[in-house]
């Protein structure tokens, strides 16, 4: 099996299980099932890529941190939203489609499995580069370990916080999130460059930053961070002032508040 073909299959498994997943969310006139999956379908990508490759090293070390990262996301998100109304976001989009909505929505469920793709190449071609396993693959490693961390443990944080009603209106500004508004996001981020260091092994894997890059970018300025904050200081007024004082993305110390 080659890259080629291992992006090949990946594309069918994953297009196979979007469709399945549209025609139940199609049934339940609930569509924001498709970001439960956002994390397991990435797993759902290493281990194929790693049942069709060659079995190496490296190939079993990024199937192994792809599918921890991917399901733990996956059953996060599934946890957060089982008991809630749907995402706000996909009831807008039903609401403003024109002609067919169902069509319309499989859409925006087709979109996100191309860029699942996309941002997966770093994964399915490290599995194929047949150097030793080196420094830059422990880079990685390390690189995934920040990330996660900063990932698993800010989503915790900001569980318990919700969890307890003396908080309710209230603006998280503690452990991770005193630092950055969004540790989860720069976890997620730091998950997928550590990811692609495994493909940098040989010269040919560069080329593929632009996945991290993509990923970074819709953290940082597409779908993650500006349209979580996009109306969030209406609804709770401290949040103006936290955002005033804390790093919008990466970790920094926060400002002095106002004297």
């Amino acid at each position: 099996m080659s890259f080629g073909w291992n992006v090949l299959w990946s594309a069918v498994v994953v297009l196979v299980l979007v469709t399945a997943l549209f025609g139940f969310a199609a049934s339940r006139r609930r569509f924001d099932f498709i970001d439960s999956f956002w994390g397991l379908g990435f797993a759902v990508i290493g281990v194929l890529t790693y049942a069709l490759s060659e079995h190496s090293t490296r190939a079993l070390v990024v199937a192994v941190l792809t599918a921890v990262w991917g399901v733990r996301l996956g059953w996060h998100i599934h946890r957060r939203n089982r008991h809630k109304p749907e995402d706000q976001r996909y009831v807008d989009m039903y609401r403003r489609a024109r002609g067919n909505p169902l069509a319309k929505m499989y859409r925006v469920y087709l979109l996100q499995a191309g860029i699942m793709l996309l941002v997966s190449l770093p994964v399915q071609f490290a599995a194929y580069t047949t150097a030793d396993f080196g420094v830059l693959d422990y880079v990685g490693v390390a690189v995934w370990l920040v990330g996660f961390a900063f990932e698993a443990v800010g989503d915790q944080q900001l569980e318990r916080f919700k969890a307890d009603p003396a908080n309710k209106g209230q603006v998280m500004d503690r452990g991770l999130w005193r630092y950055t508004r969004h540790p989860n996001y720069f976890g997620d981020a730091c998950v997928w460059w550590g990811l692609f260091l495994f493909a940098c092994s040989t010269p040919w894997g560069l080329v593929l930053a632009v996945s991290p890059l993509l990923m970074t970018f819709l953290l940082a300025k597409g779908s993650g961070k500006p349209l979580l904050e996009k109306d969030i200081a209406q609804r709770r007024p401290g949040y103006a002032d936290y955002v005033r004082r804390t790093s919008g993305f990466f970790p920094l110390p926060p400002k002095s508040p106002r004297t």
